[in-house]
């Protein structure tokens, strides 16, 4: 370290992280850095030069240029002392690691389904030459290019008529083929847009040629697109929602990415045993209220306790209110004013509604509520769904401390981090609703019952998403399962299996809410309940250390000493 470097550290603010004396101090300038951030950040910003340059999605340039940076970066972090690092540059050596094994895969795995797709797409390499030769801005023999368009157009309609007489294709290739269509696409707008009327020659022979090999690539397109639909393992149960479950093998592979070291089977006792623990908290509210041990019939009490229509962004300001002083009075985690000050409001589309039927947060809390154009038994059964009780359980979740503030305080420490996960994400969101129970947020059974229904449905969310993707629950029987075990209304129950299984979000997404929130409660155990921090320390060094896998979060508070091997093995879990 040269003189300048030692006098910044010695002159910063410090920072309270762990060593071996307790809770040190150290430099400063490791809030926002470490030894792997400018290694992150060139290739951040190389990988962005070479995905816009090499713009072809599915082409074999970009596909091999890509590969070739990921090989250049990984020799270069081999280059570093792992050893010598301390342990917040060691996490972002392992992670970045990680994450750039996994663009070797997805690399690999992408070239070996575009071999098997060659025979479809031997026509392929004639468009890439061409955009490849407009990149630099070469000027093309118009006609040529003109007799070549035409000749593509009808050998990619013979491949059309081929493809459409052919039987079930592989969900995974048949995706790939879009992929592929959509570059060779791009590339064909990429080169009409560039030469049409800029070159009078090119806009003279090539318009129609040109249209034509569009149009040819948007029925092939099509053609694939009805071979994804007929995939085995999609088929619509009746619920209208097809999905394809990944299987045991994948499951496993990404939870072990994700550094949880359970299989599928554990994670769904670990739910059946925290739907035992609500169970029983349900029967003890449902019995204050009256209702004795019919907890649904408590369930449908709070259901009715809606808000009248226009009245739901009031309803929600209160409860945000009421959320920020209980944080506040119980000094559980610094909140920066201007995240109190730049938090917005939205109401939610109808169309939304459909894979969103709650509201959803960050910097944008979006209200879930019907609209004048919904139907009635649809309206009614959003009013209930977003009752006061329920959405008091979910402010903090959306907003402070959740969401909104995670998104704020990853904007200002550690930027650099790239590594998002919902385990983190989604994770300490629900670790609030967890810790706000402890502490008797709560002011009423209602309350509870609203939280109740929350930590029920995130239960079932593991056990339903799970039972899917090892291919034991069809949608259907996922939707049956809410309505009956978690007391979901059956409109907003079909909104979250759509959401789940077609709404883009990755199969262990659904299950991230309370393992992670378990992750983050069991290390609160370990470093709150012990005495070696109070809450306010672990909450902020959590929103100072930016997003990864609880598990390496862990491993920086909790100042381990990993090695390079480093394999997941944090059994978090114990009840």
């Amino acid at each position: 370290m040269n003189k300048a470097l030692r006098l910044i550290c010695f002159l910063s603010i410090g920072l309270a992280i762990p060593g071996a004396d307790g809770w040190a101090q150290t430099s400063a300038l490791y809030q926002q850095t470490s030894e792997v951030n400018n290694l992150m950040v060139q290739y951040d910003a190389d990988r962005g030069s070479l995905s816009r340059f090499y713009a072809v999605e599915g082409s074999p340039d970009r596909r091999n240029r890509l590969l070739q940076l990921q090989n250049d970066y990984l020799k270069q972090l081999q280059q570093l002392k792992f050893e010598s690092l301390p342990v917040g540059s060691k996490a972002d050596y392992l992670l970045f690691k990680r994450n750039m094994d996994e663009q070797v895969r997805l690399l690999q795995e992408e070239e070996a389904e575009y071999t098997q797709l060659a025979p479809w797409f031997s026509f392929s390499e004639k468009i890439y030459e061409i955009e490849r030769i407009r990149r630099r801005g070469t000027q093309q023999d118009a006609q040529k290019l003109a007799a070549t368009a035409n000749a593509l157009s009808a050998e990619i309609s013979g491949f059309a008529k081929k493809l459409d007489k052919e039987g079930a294709i592989d969900i995974n290739l048949s995706r790939r083929a879009g992929g592929i269509l959509r570059g060779l696409q791009y590339s064909v707008k990429s080169v009409n847009d560039f030469y049409t009327g800029y070159d009078p020659s090119f806009s003279w022979w090539t318009p129609e040629p040109f249209k034509k090999l569009d149009n040819a690539l948007s029925d092939y397109a099509k053609s694939w697109q009805q071979k994804e639909k007929s995939a085995p393992g999609g088929k619509d149960d009746g619920s209208g929602i097809i999905g394809y479950p990944i299987g045991q093998k994948e499951l496993v592979r990404q939870l072990q990415a994700e550094m949880i070291p359970y299989t599928p089977e554990e994670l769904v006792d670990i739910a059946n045993k925290e739907f035992a623990w609500c169970d029983a908290e349900m029967l003890k509210a449902s019995r204050e209220m009256g209702f004795g041990d019919d907890w649904k019939k408590a369930v449908e009490k709070v259901k009715n306790s809606y808000v009248p229509p226009g009245k739901q962004p009031e309803a929600i300001m209160k409860l945000y209110n009421e959320s920020i002083d209980f944080l506040k009075k119980n000094k559980l985690i610094t909140i920066p004013p201007l995240a109190e000050e730049t938090w917005r409001m939205s109401m939610m589309s109808p169309q939304r509604q459909l894979v969103s039927p709650f509201f959803l947060g960050g910097e944008m809390l979006i209200i879930s509520y019907p609209t004048h154009t919904m139907a009635e038994d649809d309206k009614l059964m959003s009013m209930r769904g977003n009752n006061p009780h329920f959405s008091r359980a979910t402010v903090h979740h959306e907003l402070i401390a959740g969401h909104h503030l995670q998104g704020f305080m990853n904007n200002r420490y550690k930027s650099y981090r790239n590594f998002n996960t919902p385990f983190w994400t989604e994770g300490w969101a629900l670790y609030w609703e967890l810790i706000l129970w402890d502490m008797k947020f709560p002011q009423s059974p209602e309350d509870r019952i609203g939280m109740l229904f929350w930590r029920m449905h995130r239960c079932a969310r593991i056990i339903f998403s799970l039972n899917y993707h090892l291919n034991k629950w069809t949608p259907q029987q996922c939707i049956d399962f809410l309505v009956d075990r978690v007391c979901h209304e059956r409109a907003n129950a079909e909104g979250e299996v759509r959401r789940s299984f077609t709404g883009g979000y990755g199969p262990l997404y659904q299950l991230a809410y309370m393992i992670g929130g378990l992750q983050f409660y069991n290390m609160k155990k370990e470093l709150v309940d012990s005495g070696k921090m109070t809450y306010k320390q672990y909450h902020d060094a959590v929103m100072q250390e930016n997003a990864m896998p609880v598990e390496m979060l862990r491993v920086i508070l909790e100042n381990q000493n990993v090695s390079k091997d480093f394999k997941t093995n944090w059994r978090f879990y114990s009840k």
